[in-house]
């Protein structure tokens, strides 16, 4: 990171300062300035000031100071920057745009260029495209920042996900168009700029050579409802935040409202597209409208997925790469196809801190991504024979061995699937419970039993960013004192387990509702008690046969669950116990099933529930844990 010159930071003081003090003037809500504040939202309100003057302070200190370092020479020294270029639709909308170049003596007049469309603000702290497009610019790339269509600097009307594919094309044509560009473009992005990145390529435009989807999902339902159950805190209350031109006061959202429609009325944030949402928890027509996946058979080019072990977007990510690599099968683009998994959260975290909640993981996840992914567009946009087309197709960070590893498919060919059984004498209630874990298949045990209730859910992640989660990881022994949560531990490692790979939980249970929800966590329990997450999932009961047709349970009727736990790549160390958790909440990572089978997000009415999880002979519930030979 660079300093900023002596004579100029007095000016960017007075600037900043002049700018935080008409931020503090204005309303808290941008757009929303007409609606009235009322004392149940000082609190929210004083905060959201505090955040605004806190990321205004970020923009016009740090940011202008930030560097990029991936390891690699640069290859210009100086760039040139053309900021808000408006960029024409075919509707005749323009989109705004930065516009980052190479300069200097030696500078070729045209160049490859990446391409990212974000709804975060191309000119905000937040995602840093300022210092990225210094980045690439000094690597001998063109880097265009635009903001998407109602965002920010961008005309129109931001509707979520629906306009990015037709709108990537008409940018890319007119970057094609320009003197500066030589024919060949790549996009990249995460989140929401993975999915304008996943947007792009599935047009087909004959430009776009290339391209890196980050943290992301083709199909967005997948991520918004997760076998069911809304993901509350990070997509569900996604469009909330992003409603308008610029970002909304998300501290005067109460999670904890019903019925779970009116959350953004009652914060005075009405947002139509969340209420689409909340109306469309099952796969339809309107769902399927931003679904790329049925779309994916025109990306023949070559893709390089990056995922994370905690970010929320990791099964989306891998499951993408999959099926794309799949569907290539029988193409020259199969052997395209990377993904590189780093031991990062949605926020990258880890990059800047070295470590996962109390883990310490070392320092070579920082550059690793930037490196590969220069060395792509290095072969793909500038046609360099760097090798990079007979690289591992992938990529993962070990946690652990803290080291990264090639490997030649997903799931690895070597994995031994092991099941650990779950056994009481009937009391798995709490880190005190009998509750135990091991490979063998239990007889004749009796069932747990614990009560669910939702005015009462599970909160290990309610006060935390779980966008943020490696930074804000907790220690799980409040969830664990919980009577409601079951707890199965195994004896001590005798040596290290490496599991590498899906894993999942299938479970023999009974309810005395008609609809409930079933948790599941895989935990790292350290020698001297800590207890460390490495993955968790949730099944809601009605979607348990279909995502499209919900049935309603025989209350106390036994059915088995598969609860996907996702993946990881983790080594458990010699001394350490794997432990298994179920519940029937995690809010706010999910909604509360109200256990009533009322219409999805509608009412307010709760229902306590009695659960029995059953581990017998005739109903082995069982962890399946992908163990990888040492």
């Amino acid at each position: 990171m660079k300093c900023l010159r002596n004579f100029a930071v007095p000016l960017k003081i007075f600037a900043a300062s002049l700018c935080l003090l008409v931020v503090i003037a204005q309303s808290s809500f941008g757009e929303e300035s007409e609606v009235k504040q009322s004392k149940t939202f000082f609190k929210a309100d004083l905060q959201w000031k505090l955040y605004q003057l806190t990321d205004k302070f970020d923009k016009y200190f740090k940011l202008p100071c930030m560097r990029i370092e991936n390891g690699t020479p640069d290859r210009y020294d100086r760039i040139e920057v053309e900021k808000n270029v408006p960029i024409p639709m075919r509707d005749g909308v323009r989109l705004s745009a930065n516009i980052y170049r190479p300069k200097g003596p030696k500078a070729e007049s045209k160049f490859p260029v990446i391409l990212t469309r974000l709804p975060y603000g191309k000119d905000e702290y937040y995602c840093w495209m300022p210092a990225i497009g210094k980045f690439w610019a000094k690597k001998g790339y063109v880097f265009v920042a635009q903001d998407v269509r109602g965002k920010f600097c961008s005309e129109g009307e931001f509707d979520p996900l629906i306009n990015e594919a037709d709108d990537g094309y008409d940018t890319l044509d007119w970057i094609a168009a320009q003197p500066w560009c030589d024919g060949n473009i790549g996009m990249e992005g995460e989140s929401y700029y993975g999915y304008t990145t996943w947007a792009g390529a599935v047009t087909g435009h004959p430009n776009l050579k290339c391209v890196s989807p980050m943290n992301t999902a083709m199909d967005f339902h997948d991520l918004m409802f997760q076998n069911g159950a809304l993901t509350l805190q990070t997509l569900g209350l996604y469009p909330i935040w992003l409603q308008g031109k610029a970002y909304q006061n998300f501290f005067r959202l109460d999670r904890m409202h019903l019925p779970l429609i009116t959350m953004d009325d009652a914060a005075g944030i009405p947002t139509p597209r969340y209420d689409t949402i909340l109306r469309h928890p099952l796969r339809d027509e309107v769902t399927e409208s931003y679904n790329l996946r049925t779309r994916r058979e025109r990306v023949e080019i070559p893709i390089l997925v990056v995922a994370g072990w905690y970010d929320v977007f990791l099964k989306a990510a891998i499951d993408d790469w999959l099926m794309q690599r799949q569907k290539n099968m029988e193409t020259g683009a199969k052997e395209k196809q990377w993904i590189l998994i780093a031991p990062i959260d949605h926020e990258w975290t880890p990059t800047l801190t070295n470590r996962i909640g109390r883990l310490d993981i070392g320092d070579k996840c920082a550059n690793t991504t930037w490196e590969v992914r220069q060395a792509f567009y290095d072969k793909y946009l500038k046609g360099i024979d760097n090798g990079f087309e007979k690289t591992s197709p992938v990529h993962i960070f070990v946690i652990g061995d803290n080291d990264w590893r090639d490997e030649n498919e997903w799931p690895l060919a070597r994995t031994q699937c092991t099941d650990y059984y779950l056994h009481s004498a009937g009391s798995a209630n709490t880190l005190d419970g009998d509750g135990m874990l091991n490979p063998d298949a239990p007889l004749d045990e009796p069932f747990d039993t614990y009560v669910y209730d939702p005015q009462d859910p599970v909160k290990i992640h309610y006060d935390i960013d779980l966008w943020a989660l490696a930074a804000e990881m907790k220690d799980r022994r409040a969830a664990e004192e919980r009577e409601d949560v079951l707890v199965y531990t195994s004896a001590p490692l005798e040596n290290e387990m490496e599991i590498t790979g899906p894993i999942s939980v299938t479970l023999y249970a009974a309810s005395s509702a008609v609809d409930t929800d079933f948790t599941a966590a895989l935990v790292d329990v350290f020698p001297d008690g800590y207890l460390h997450l490495i993955q968790e999932g949730i099944q809601r009961a009605s979607v348990r046969e279909s995502a499209t047709a919900p049935t309603p349970l025989e209350p106390e009727k036994i059915y088995e669950y598969k609860i996907d736990l996702w993946a990881t790549s983790y080594v458990l160390k010699a001394g350490h116990k794997i432990r298994v958790e179920i519940s029937s909440s995690n809010f706010d990572r999910f909604d509360r099933n109200l256990n009533t089978g009322a219409e999805f997000a509608m009412s307010s009415e709760t229902e306590r529930a009695t659960q029995r999880i059953y581990h017998s002979q005739e109903h082995p519930s069982h962890i399946t844990l992908p163990v990888i030979p040492r």
